[in-house]
This record gives structure tokens, C-alpha cells and sequence, in this order.
């Protein structure tokens, strides 16, 4: 029992110093403000969608309103075996810069694959007319300035590879607000990461990439048939082949915001498969915060059963909560605000009852189990 105390100690002081790094690099990580003045780079916005019939308006009425010019900016629904009237809707946007790809007419059906979303986009790619590359998801929307803004920080900074926030919205419950929170301090741990240096992260609902720089590091050869990737995995392989060249975009102008999974057996299959390429990435610096985090979890889930049993377990578990909620939140409300979600922060103390399972669990699977996406079972 001794030793075990002092190894929660020891994992939660490495815990604190992780945030307290953070913190700094979110603090340091600067806002972009561009100077105004109008992009001349052509642009393909390229979205992969799977029975999105309902989720697609909004995001077509989203980007019918960008401020960039429509002759420079071109957008490509890629649809990807929809048994729904995903199709129709992109054929009835209304826009003559929306185009539809179908899977359905370029793969034989029969066909299996284990990445169908890298697929999908790499088709996109191949298609597309722009030189810089935007993705997103089919049940996201964004403000007017996205494309804009994103042009002016490609034309300032000539990053080959840029990664931007990504937002929940519509949070109408309690088990949305909670999936809001957790995903606001990934997101704010992307930003402090990427300014610090310390290990890039990113979500392919937000990121951007020069169409030349895709096919310099072979697209999304060699990690093909890993099910997910199509963002993280790919920006190392730039990374690699570009060093300087992967840059994070903080602008609220940029936010790119999605929609919270509704049930439980979706949320966990959505964090199973976020987790399940964590021994895939090939700076392992991610990969050893991601264990100081996982078993700093297991062991708190550890001492919060044992205390069911030893009575003497109690004081430990609540001092080491209470360090973690402290820590944490000294992280988050900057992130928070610049979201503005600080009112989302009254959800995170009763929160943690739930947060910690989940993160044991969902790190458990991702690496031994299988999951469920878009229909399909994935191993």
C-alpha cells in the first residue's frame, strides 16, 4: 500500500508539472490578427460524408456565407457509400463551387477497406483544383471569415501544414456539456502544445494543407490501413518531411464548430477510435504524456475502489482529486474563455465522476478492442 501512495504522489506531481507546462503554452500562444487584405490562394474544402443528409445544410449554408472569394474557393463533398440522400443535398446546394464525389462510382463496393475516410479524401485530393487543402466534417459549421482567415495566416506564415480549433456546440444536456469540457481541454492542450513545441496534436474538422506537400510525403501511404489518422498521422508524416512547417492557428475567427455525440455507446466508440492510434504516433513524446495521463487515471479509479474496502484509503484519494481539479482547472479557464465556454466550468467537479472511468476505458479499448464508425465495425 506504501508503495502504491508513493507512486500516485509521484504520478500526480508529474501530472501537475504537465499542466502547469501547458498553461504556460497556452498562455503564450498568441491570437492571430492578420492584416486585412483579401487571399489570392485557391482553395478546396474537402469533406467526407456518410449519411449526413441532416447534418450537411447547415455546413453548405455555412460556407455559401465565407467572405473569400467564390471563384478562389471550391468545395468537394466526397460521399462515401451513403444509404441516405446524402447525394441529393450536395446536388441541391445551390452553389455552383459545391461539387459531389461519389465512392460509390470509383471504388467497387465489395471492396474493404480499413480506412474508408482516408480514402475518401485521398480521392478528393486527386479531384480538387486548389493548392491548399481545408477539411472538415459534414456536421460542423464555421463563421464567414474561416477561409479568409486561414488564407491570410497560409500567405504570412507559409506553414505547410496548419492545425486550428474545433469547438462543440449545441450542448443541450448534461452528458454533451461534459463531452464539451473534456474536448475543450484537448483542444486547449493542442494549441499550449504546438506553441511549446512540445508535441503537435490536431482534428481533422479543422486543419489545412498544401495539395504539393500531400503528395511529397506519399499522402496517406503506410498508414492506410490504420482505421483513423487521416489527420494526427498524417501531419507527422509532414512534420517529418517539413520540420518549421507545421504551425497551429489560434483565431476565434477560425473555430470550427461540431456536434456532440447523443448516446453513450457513440461517444465511447468516438473516444475508443480517438484512442486507438495513440501507439501510432511517431513523436512518442505524445505518447508518454498520454501514459502519465492514462495510468494517473487508473490509479485514481484504483484507490477510489480500494477505499470502498480500506476506510484509511479516503484522505489520499480526496487530497489527490482535489490536486487534479485544481490543476486542471488553472489550465482551463483561459482555454475556456477564449471558447466562451467559461459558463461550461460549474459541470467539471461533478464531472470527474464520470471523466475518469472513461479515460481507463476508452484507453483500454482503443488499444485491445474494436469499435463501431459510420456503421462499420473496426478493428
Amino acid at each position: 500500500m506504501h508503495f502504491f501512495l508513493i507512486l500516485m504522489v509521484v504520478l500526480a506531481l508529474g501530472y501537475g508539472v504537465l499542466m502547469l507546462w501547458y498553461s504556460l503554452g497556452w498562455k503564450r500562444l498568441k491570437n492571430y490578427v492578420p492584416v486585412p487584405r483579401m487571399g489570392t490562394t485557391r482553395v478546396t474544402v474537402i469533406i467526407p460524408a456518410r449519411d449526413e443528409e441532416d447534418n450537411l445544410p447547415p455546413l453548405l449554408e455555412a460556407l455559401k456565407q465565407q467572405t473569400y472569394p467564390a471563384d478562389l474557393l471550391e468545395v468537394i463533398v466526397i460521399d462515401d457509400f451513403s444509404m441516405d440522400g446524402t447525394p441529393d443535398v450536395v446536388r441541391n446546394a445551390g452553389a455552383a463551387n459545391i461539387r459531389l464525389l461519389q465512392m460509390s462510382q470509383m471504388l467497387d463496393k465489395q471492396q474493404r477497406l480499413n480506412s474508408y475516410k482516408k480514402k475518401a479524401i485521398e480521392i478528393a485530393v486527386s479531384q480538387a483544383n486548389g493548392t491548399l487543402i481545408v477539411t472538415t466534417d459534414a456536421d460542423c459549421i464555421m463563421g464567414p471569415k474561416w477561409i479568409e482567415t486561414i488564407v491570410q495566416f497560409y500567405e504570412d506564415r507559409h506553414p505547410k501544414f496548419i492545425a486550428a480549433p474545433v469547438s462543440f456546440y449545441k450542448e443541450d444536456n448534461f452528458f454533451k456539456k461534459l463531452q464539451s469540457l473534456d474536448f475543450m481541454t484537448m483542444q486547449g492542450i493542442t494549441g499550449a502544445a504546438a506553441q511549446l513545441e512540445a508535441g503537435t496534436m490536431c482534428n481533422g474538422a479543422n486543419l489545412a494543407y498544401e495539395k504539393d506537400a500531400f503528395y511529397d510525403v506519399g499522402g496517406f501511404k503506410g498508414i492506410d490501413n490504420i482505421a483513423s489518422g487521416d489527420d494526427m498521422l498524417l501531419m507527422y508524416k509532414i512534420y517529418n518531411a517539413y520540420p518549421e512547417g507545421v504551425m497551429y492557428l489560434r483565431s476565434e475567427e477560425v473555430i470550427v464548430r461540431t456536434l456532440p455525440v447523443d448516446t453513450l455507446k457513440g461517444f465511447m466508440n468516438q473516444r475508443i477510435r480517438w484512442s486507438s492510434k495513440a501507439d501510432k504516433y511517431e513523436d512518442k513524446r505524445i505518447t508518454w504524456v498520454l501514459m502519465l495521463v492514462y495510468f494517473f487515471n487508473v490509479g485514481l479509479l484504483g484507490m477510489a475502489i480500494a477505499a470502498c474496502f480500506l476506510p484509511a484509503m479516503w484522505p489520499w484519494l480526496l487530497i489527490l482529486l482535489l490536486f487534479k481539479i485544481t490543476m486542471e482547472l488553472y489550465f482551463l479557464l483561459p482555454v475556456a474563455s477564449f471558447f466562451n465556454k467559461s459558463g461550461l466550468l460549474v459541470w467539471f467537479i461533478p464531472g470527474q465522476i464520470f471523466h475518469i472511468p472513461y479515460i481507463v476505458i476508452a484507453g483500454w479499448l482503443g488499444k485491445f478492442g474494436s469499435y463501431q464508425w459510420k456503421g462499420r465495425k473496426v478493428n
